[in-house]
């Protein structure tokens, strides 16, 4: 089934499944000379709806959270961003999973898991509500929700629902090793997700990862001859992006700024992509779109990852539309 148009719906544009958690960022030292650390609120999925609630898109999660005071700020926080928490389920069953955050000098973060099990493990099948999903226009998920039942089935019962339903499903791989089992359950599992999407954000060592190259053509090409993907982007730093789809393939350099914390720049990256899928949902589908118009895709989405990278922490660092557009002006 295709990819529906919902040019004149009134359904959420953007609905995300996966982890809700709770990134402890570096936050200077102690009198004593201890590292201080910053609450702040966390998890790909969630991010991602984050920056799309400010730039004005309609967005909703599913997931699980602890019934504790982590899960309860959790949601506050969906909610004062503009995010719709009906689907968002507070768990007895275990803890708010925690994320401490390590920046490298270059601003370049590392993760420590506290999820032995977390809360987000403990989304059920019948925890979702798939009408949600088959209405939205993009449905958006990642690997880490996949890692450990019950939200592994959860996770690609509610994929497979959305592309029965022809609605656009958006895949972050979101390669964190510490959370899997075995290197080579991590790899066939995420590659099992790929199998639902539509479109899929890398990164340079996902890529190499998943298909054993680092040549980006190469790569790209392997995992689109494999899987029915729309759109393959690759995050690449610094060096900013890249991006294939069925006719042209692309490149934009990125923006230079002064980078406080990594954390969330790829999730604002996506963001910024799946607003421009949004706003150009309408027209052409995606094979016949051209290299000047996938550039351009990617210059607004590597200003989004790169005004997020400028801040700390990832939904606090969430740029407005005005940021965006300044930053492409220069």
């Amino acid at each position: 089934m295709g990819v529906r148009n919902y040019a004149n719906d009134s359904t959420f544009d953007v609905v995300a499944l996966g982890e809700l958690l709770i990134d402890f960022t570096p936050h200077g030292l102690s009198e004593q000379g201890l590292p201080l650390y910053e609450r702040n609120p966390g998890g790909a999925p969630a991010n991602v709806l984050a920056a799309l609630a400010k730039l004005g898109r309609r967005t909703a999660f599913i997931g699980a959270v602890g019934d504790d005071a982590f899960g309860r700020y959790l949601s506050g926080v969906l909610d004062s961003s503009g995010i719709d928490t009906d689907g968002l389920v507070h768990t007895a069953e275990a803890g708010t999973t925690l994320a401490f955050v390590h920046l490298d000098e270059s601003g370049d973060r590392s993760f420590t898991f506290y999820r032995q099990p977390g809360a987000d493990h403990m989304l059920r099948t019948s925890d979702i509500d798939f009408s949600r999903i088959a209405s939205a226009r993009v449905f958006h998920f990642g690997s880490l929700s996949m890692t450990h039942e019950p939200s592994r089935t959860a996770t690609l019962e509610a994929a497979s629902h959305a592309k029965r339903s022809g609605v656009a499903v958006s895949y972050d791989p979101n390669l964190r090793l510490s959370l899997w089992d075995s290197a080579d359950t991590a790899k066939e599992r995420i590659l099992e997700g790929m199998r639902f999407a539509n479109i899929v954000k890398l990164s340079e060592e996902e890529l190499l990862f998943l298909t054993g190259t680092d040549e980006l053509e190469r790569g790209t090409k392997l995992l689109m001859e494999q899987y029915p993907l729309d759109l393959l982007l690759v995050t690449r730093g610094a060096a900013g992006s890249y991006c294939r789809t069925g006719k042209a393939t692309a490149n934009h350099a990125g923006y230079k700024v002064d980078v406080a914390d990594t954390t969330g720049a790829g999730d604002a990256f996506l963001a910024g992509i799946l607003y421009q899928w949004l706003n150009g949902a309408p027209d052409a589908p995606p094979f016949e779109w051209t290299r000047d118009r996938l550039e351009a895709m990617l210059a607004f989405a590597n200003a989004m990852g790169a005004l997020a990278a400028s801040g700390k922490g990832a939904i606090p660092s969430m740029p407005a539309i005005e940021q965006v557009l300044a930053l492409q002006a220069e």
